[in-house]
């Protein structure tokens, strides 16, 4: 069922609303409320998809209601009615966050429309709230180790601000969920993050990926294209594997950190970006700068923040909780039963060496959930984890 609030103090408009909406559709189901306070009552009390409000009631008028809700975190929608005399006041009830006003007597084909549209908005609100969640899940970083706790609150410290951060780390260790939290705790992540890897691009391609390109700029170039510079404009662009990135385009990375400002591949018109730069490697930069493969001048425009991503070898009491966490998100992935560890399985999953880091820890948790008994013995992490 879907549960439309209705308040409003004049009983025939009541009357009339409820036999509209009832036979519009027979999901919904309308409680009423004679005037704002028992309407705001129920508000704290009950759920509901949509509130359809007047403006002037006695003892609790709409504008005071709608402005309760909203500081009780109540996030229903709300659509107001209103007299023709009172159009400034519904002005100030939609700045206050009322999804639509609708003049009395109402318009019964625009009223309807209205809820519709206010009901399938709280619907896609809550999918992507939901995705949001998801999101939010896959990126978590798991561990209570010192080196964890110390590595998320540097991530709280810096998140907000618009410095440029380098991640450091061997492979496997989670330098992209570094990235996302860092993005997901800052200022811009309502904006886009663009994730972009230089190791899997091409040498010849990088610019264009970048920086986009004009039609005709090379053979390929059919059409004008946005680089992830443009796409990631007000957001997080994430390079990962920056050690990778060829002489040629790190000098056009370095100018656009510089200048806020690129060039798409086959044209001299300049355009302006405001990207916060993260970036990431898994070598030693200052050896690949010795050795001549990276500018010395871009390392310091990237490396304002250092933020290192200990390997597993460095928070090894961390093994038994990603070993719970990653048996819980392999379950749901696999559609499989959950599976216990023996203490001798866990010991010996702490004792082995993992060059791959939290990378191959999961791939041995997905191994043993599938292939492995319940509880899974230390045979089986003898079995499963050396293949």
């Amino acid at each position: 069922m879907i549960r439309i609030l209705l308040i409003e103090d004049e009983e025939p408009i009541r009357r009339v609303l409820v036999r509209i909406l009832s036979e519009e559709d027979a999901q919904y189901k309308i409680t009423e409320a004679v005037d704002g306070k028992k309407g705001f009552d129920l508000l704290k009390k009950e759920s509901f998809d949509l509130v359809l409000c007047d403006i002037k009631m006695p003892k609790m008028d709409g504008i005071e209601v709608l402005q309760k809700a909203k500081n009780s975190k109540i996030n229903t929608p709300f659509i107001m009615l209103t007299g023709h005399g009172n159009v400034e006041t519904a002005v100030e009830a939609m700045k206050l966050g009322a999804y639509d006003f609708i003049s009395k007597p109402p318009d019964l084909n625009r009223l309807l429309t209205s809820v519709r549209h206010a009901l399938e908005n709280k619907y896609l609100r809550s999918e992507n709230k939901k995705l949001k969640s998801k999101v939010a899940q896959k990126f978590k970083i798991i561990g209570l180790s010192k080196p964890i706790i110390e590595m998320k609150e540097m991530i709280s410290k810096v998140a907000t601000t618009d410095a440029r951060i380098l991640i450091t780390g061997e492979n496997g260790t989670g330098k992209e969920l570094v990235a996302h939290q860092l993005h997901r705790q800052s200022n811009r992540n309502s904006e886009n993050f663009v994730e972009v890897n230089c190791a899997a691009i091409p040498s010849e391609l990088i610019e264009s990926e970048l920086f986009g390109h004009i039609k005709g700029a090379f053979t390929s170039a059919v059409k004008d294209r946005s680089g992830k510079f443009e796409v990631a404009n007000k957001g997080t662009l994430f390079l990962d594997e920056i050690a990778d990135m060829s002489l040629a385009a790190q000098a056009k990375v370095l100018r656009a950190l510089q200048e806020q400002k690129i060039q798409r591949v086959g044209n001299e018109k300049d355009i302006t970006v405001d990207v916060r730069v993260i970036a990431a490697t898994n070598k030693d930069l200052k050896n690949e700068i010795a050795e001549g493969r990276f500018r010395e001048d871009l390392y310091h425009r990237l490396a304002v923040i250092i933020i290192h991503v200990p390997s597993l070898a460095n928070r090894k009491q961390d093994i038994p909780i990603l070993t719970e966490y990653f048996v819980n998100i392999i379950s749901k992935e696999q559609g499989i039963e959950n599976k216990n560890f023996t203490k001798e399985a866990l010991v010996k999953l702490n004792k082995y060496e993992w060059t791959g880091n939290v990378r191959e820890l999961r791939n041995v948790i997905e191994r043993l959930m599938i292939l492995g008994d319940n509880p899974v013995s230390e045979n089986n992490i003898i079995q499963f984890a050396s293949k």
